[in-house]
């Protein structure tokens, strides 16, 4: 018999209504003649733009649900998923994440979001395309940026360091993509400091088939074409505009001390943040204390 009841999908659905409590609306949008993106948006823009960015493993709703309301109040939320999560879309070959950020880009202009002072908000692997949005968009458009758990610095030897850590695997794919629910659980391990201490196999599989299981062989090409690391084709320098950076203490996927070397890499404008009791998704872990941290740095007034 086939599983009748879904944890998941109810958990989906309520992950949805929050957006569409905080008066989100979702729809599927032309970038270019290659690219869809699935987003949500208001129905019209009176307020701050503020791009939240996703990062690795599930799509835009289970990643950002804690921080739509109190957000909302304050900003018009534009919250895509990014290319191969949900329903975004690429016919172009390119994989990097310098081209995730150009379809970002090239998604405020289709919203009609031009030359306004924009936010941006990226976790994880969300960090990375932020940095590239706020590198290509400059001070004139980006406002502020606020780079959660994303190692900007990262090299081949913190992703063997990182696959250590996990025990036993042999690759960052194997950690990102997993195949099974022991799989899913290390991923729940690794990014939670205080992990779920009860989730049956039946739970994990589920979730596996709904929100794991698409696009994998585009998944693993991302991960291969993420160009941090490589000196031939990243360089990672500071950023003009205001920049916070928010660490989980207890981050096992990204250890604490890389946030003080992503800190002194984005120079003097860039502030740090460390989120005790926390691991690689504090914003999930606690969401009100890093609601409090957004919120304070966002609505402050500039210091320049």
């Amino acid at each position: 018999m086939g599983l009748k009841f879904s944890f998941v999908s109810i958990a989906d659905a309520l992950n949805r209504l929050s957006f569409t409590a905080a008066g989100l609306r979702r729809d599927t949008i032309a970038v270019d003649s290659s690219t869809t993106i699935r987003c949500w948006f208001p129905p019209s823009f009176s307020k701050p733009p503020l791009l939240l960015l996703h990062g690795f493993g599930t799509s835009a709703t289970w990643q950002w649900r804690p921080q739509i309301a109190a957000l909302a109040t304050h900003f018009d939320l534009i919250v895509p998923d990014l290319i191969f999560f949900g329903g975004s879309t690429t016919l172009s070959p390119e994989r990097s994440e310098k081209f995730q950020a150009e379809a970002m880009v090239a998604l405020l202009g289709k919203l009609g979001i031009s030359g306004e002072v924009v936010g941006v908000v990226g976790t994880s692997y969300g960090g990375f395309v932020a940095y590239h949005v706020a590198k290509m968009l400059g001070e004139a458009w980006v406002g502020k940026v606020v780079i959660a758990s994303s190692d900007l610095g990262k090299t081949e030897e913190d992703d063997l360091a990182m696959t250590q850590r996990a025990g036993g695997v042999h690759t960052v794919e194997d950690i990102l993509l997993p195949s099974s629910a022991a799989g899913l659980r290390l991923v729940l391990r690794l990014a939670f400091h205080r992990p779920p201490s009860f989730l049956p196999n039946f739970v994990l599989r589920d979730a596996l088939r709904k929100l794991f299981n698409d696009n994998l062989a585009e998944k693993k090409e991302l991960l291969r074409g993420i160009t941090l690391g490589n000196k031939d084709l990243f360089q990672l320098t500071p950023l003009p505009q205001d920049i916070l950076i928010i660490w989980g203490e207890h981050d096992r996927f990204f250890p604490l001390n890389k946030a003080y070397e992503v800190k002194k890499k984005l120079g003097e404008n860039a502030k740090l943040e460390v989120m005790k009791n926390t691991g690689h998704v504090p914003q999930l872990e606690d969401p009100n204390q890093f609601n409090k941290l957004l919120l304070s740095f966002l609505l402050a007034e500039d210091e320049k």
